[in-house]
């Protein structure tokens, strides 16, 4: 599970995807978001502004990615 370090309050499903190359663009995330091929939380996720906080757990392709917000 690789730890996705955030500053801000949250990080979107779809930036998420493209901050950690996961995909390729902004129209790939789209896709595979509703594909449903996205899991937060060990549930499928079509949003693909989902707000994503501490704590939580992204899988997409066999990869699992934890939202950690940095202190300040």
């Amino acid at each position: 599970m690789e730890t996705i370090q955030i500053s801000t309050e949250f990080i979107k499903l779809d930036q998420l995807l493209k901050f950690t190359n996961a995909v390729e663009g902004g129209g790939m995330a789209k896709n595979v978001i509703l594909d449903g091929l996205v899991k937060v939380n060990s549930e499928i996720c079509l949003q693909r502004g989902k707000k994503l906080r501490g704590g939580d757990i992204v899988e997409f392709n066999n990869e699992k990615y934890i939202i950690s917000i940095e202190e300040k």
